[in-house]
């Protein structure tokens, strides 16, 4: 594991409950009604975390989501609350580790699925596009290409798997049955919107969204929000316009990059994962950084 005094692998806070630690977010619990939400520079793929981190990647997940959330709040209401984090951690230490990197959000009931949007067609959408001509049951058309654009984006819902196991496709129907059609339609809807909405402002600055990916909760009241991480590195798949072309996978603003180094390797795709070298580190830590300053104007 990395022993870089500039990365968190991840956060042991002392003045709040540790309830869950995620692939890359520890959560605290502030109160009945509220969590604190702390992004760590952990990096996963294949669904295994790795053991080096990113340094500074839990800034620039939080800055970016925290940029979308506000910019796209009237196509649904997220979890974000106007809570200042320092203002729920007692202890001093605490708020230095937690700088820059953590909110405070509601405390929702996560609906059981991810809402995935494909604009192009790529990773496990090419790999079910070519066994079976469809993606979560969207037939589409003969002959397409690696990483080609879809005439309209579309909705694929995945499972959400265990950790050490991987996401699978699942077709509308299922996301009904687990959640009801109006619910399911809702969640569709404004997924959609969000990543149309999303991927033209990112046009604008050069970067083409291949797709994304959402989580929604629910209040208890029996409404609906947008939660986690929305149109990150991590959550998503960057590509610099100026360089996109169908036919093969294009270079990436993404942890594709670091997925690329894996598939080098001869390795299982199971826990424990490899030792990242000091180039794919620091290689990452560019493109992390890019798609935030291009995104949002932040450095």
């Amino acid at each position: 594991m990395s022993d870089d005094p500039a990365a968190l692998f991840e956060s042991n806070l002392h003045s709040l409950r540790l309830i869950a630690r995620g692939k890359v977010r520890d959560i605290y619990r502030v109160d009945a009604d509220r969590l604190l939400i702390v992004a760590s520079d952990r990096i996963s793929a294949f669904d295994v975390v790795l053991p080096d981190p990113i340094p500074g990647k839990g800034m620039v997940l939080t800055a970016i989501s925290n940029f979308w959330f506000g910019r796209l709040g009237d196509v649904i209401a997220n979890h974000l609350t106007a809570t200042d984090p320092a203002s729920v951690l007692g202890d001093l230490r605490d708020r230095e580790i937690v700088r820059d990197r953590a909110v405070v959000v509601e405390a929702l009931r996560p609906l059981p699925f991810e809402a995935v949007v494909r604009g192009y067609l790529i990773g496990s959408g090419w790999k079910d596009y070519l066994a079976t001509g469809m993606i979560s049951g969207v037939r589409l058309p003969a002959g397409m290409e690696l990483a080609e654009q879809l005439r309209e984006p579309i909705f694929t819902p995945s499972t959400k798997a265990a950790a050490g196991d991987h996401d699978e496709n699942i077709p509308m129907a299922e996301v009904e049955r687990l959640v009801g059609a109006k619910l399911a339609e809702t969640v569709r809807d404004s997924a959609l919107e969000l990543y149309s909405r999303a991927a033209a402002h990112a046009r604008k600055r050069g970067i083409i969204i291949a797709d994304t990916k959402f989580e929604f909760g629910m209040t208890p009241q029996g409404e609906l929000r947008l939660i986690d991480e929305i149109f990150t590195p991590d959550s998503s798949r960057f590509w610099p316009a100026d360089r996109y072309a169908s036919g093969s996978s294009p270079a990436s603003f993404d942890k594709q990059y670091v997925r690329d180094y894996l598939e080098t390797l001869d390795w299982d795709k199971r826990a424990p994962g490899p030792r990242l070298p000091a180039v794919v580190i620091a290689g990452t830590q560019r493109k992390y950084r890019e798609a935030l300053d291009r995104l949002t104007g932040q450095q």
